[in-house]
C-alpha cells in the first residue's frame, strides 16, 4: 500500500504534466496560426500555413485553413481578372468606337447644315448613317461577347458533338446568300458521322463567323467551301475560298483584336477582327485550335482542329 500511493501520485503528476504540455502546445500553436494567418491576409501572400504537430485536430484544422486560403485566392484572382477585362473592354470601346462615331457625326452634320443637298443625296447620307449605326451596334455587341469570354462569365460546357451535322447546318444557314451572290459551293463531308468533344452552340458561332468572312471577303474567287476530315490524331474543319487571300505578313495577326489589314480585300477585315478573335477564343475554350493558310487566288483556308475521340 505504501508503494501504490507514491506510484499513483507519480502517474497522476505525469498525466497532469502531459495535459498541461498539450494545452500549452495547443495554445502556442493557435497563437502561431493566428499570427501567420494575419500576416498572409495583410500581405496578400500566396503562402500556405505549415505547422509540425502531432495533434490530429490541429492537422485537420490546417487542411481546412489552407483550403479556405486557396479558395479565397481563387475568388480574388477571378475578381481581378473580370475587373481587368471590364477595364480593357471600356478602354478598347472608347478607342475603337471613336472613328465610326466621328463618321456618323460628320454625316449627320452634313444632313443638318447642307441645305443645298438634293433629296437623293440626303437619302444616300441617311442610309450611310443607318449602316454605320448598325456597325457600331454590332461592334459593341462583339466587345461584350469577347469581354464575357475573357472574364469567364460565359461558360462553354464540353460534350460529345456531331461535327458532320454542325458543318451541314453551318453551310445551309448561308446557302441562300451564297447562291444569291452567284458563288459555287463545295461541301466535302463524309457520310459516316464524325464526332469530337466540343460545344454545339460555340461551334455554330465559329462556323458562322468563318463562313460569313469567306463569303464577304473571298467572293471574288467565285467559290466557297467547307471540308470535314480526320486522321488518327485529329479532326479538321476547313472553311475556304479562292479569293485574293491574305498577305503572309498579316496571317499571324488576323486573330488579334481589330487588327487592320492593308490591302484592298482586307481593309474590311478591320471590322471583323473581333469576330475572328471571338472565333479563336471559342475554339480554345473547346480545347481545339485554329490556323490560317493562304495562297492568293488559289486557296485561303481557316482550319479548326479538335483531338480525335479515343474509344
Amino acid at each position: 500500500m505504501d508503494i501504490v500511493w507514491p506510484s499513483l501520485c507519480i502517474l497522476l503528476g505525469i498525466v497532469i504534466f502531459v495535459q498541461l504540455k498539450i494545452r500549452i502546445d495547443q495554445s502556442r500553436h493557435l497563437r502561431y496560426l493566428q499570427t501567420k494567418l494575419t500576416d498572409i491576409l495583410d500581405q496578400e501572400s500566396s503562402e500556405k500555413v505549415h505547422l509540425h504537430t502531432d495533434s490530429t485536430q490541429l492537422q485537420r484544422l490546417l487542411i481546412v485553413i489552407n483550403r479556405l486560403l486557396d479558395a479565397n485566392r481563387k475568388v480574388e484572382a477571378d475578381y481581378t481578372r473580370k475587373e481587368n477585362a471590364i477595364k480593357k473592354m471600356v478602354a478598347n470601346m472608347s478607342h475603337d468606337l471613336k472613328t465610326p462615331l466621328t463618321v456618323v457625326l460628320g454625316l449627320t452634320e452634313t444632313l443638318v447644315h447642307d441645305h443645298a443637298a438634293s433629296e437623293e443625296e440626303r437619302k444616300r447620307l441617311s442610309l450611310k448613317v443607318h449602316e454605320r449605326t448598325l456597325d457600331i451596334l454590332n461592334l459593341t455587341n462583339q466587345f461584350f461577347d469577347l469581354a464575357r469570354l475573357e472574364s469567364g462569365d460565359r461558360p462553354v460546357p464540353i460534350s460529345k458533338i456531331n461535327l458532320s451535322e454542325a458543318c451541314r447546318n453551318g453551310i445551309l444557314f448561308y446557302y441562300e446568300l451564297i447562291e444569291s451572290q452567284g458563288l459555287e459551293v463545295d461541301v466535302t463531308i463524309p457520310e459516316d458521322p464524325i464526332y469530337a468533344y466540343g460545344n454545339t452552340e460555340a461551334l455554330g458561332r465559329v462556323l458562322q463567323n468563318l463562313l460569313s468572312n469567306a463569303i464577304r471577303y473571298g467572293n471574288d474567287g467565285g467559290i466557297i467551301g467547307i471540308t470535314l476530315r480526320q486522321d488518327t490524331d485529329s479532326v479538321y474543319i476547313d472553311v475556304w475560298d479562292q479569293g485574293k487571300g491574305i498577305n503572309e505578313r498579316d496571317r499571324q495577326n488576323v486573330f488579334e483584336r481589330l487588327y487592320t489589314l492593308e490591302d484592298s480585300r482586307n481593309q474590311t477585315y478591320q471590322g471583323s477582327g473581333l469576330g475572328l478573335t471571338i472565333t479563336k477564343r471559342l475554339v480554345e475554350l473547346m480545347e481545339g485550335s485554329i490556323s490560317l493558310d493562304s495562297i492568293p487566288h488559289v486557296k485561303t483556308v481557316f482550319t479548326v482542329r479538335f483531338p480525335t475521340i479515343r474509344f
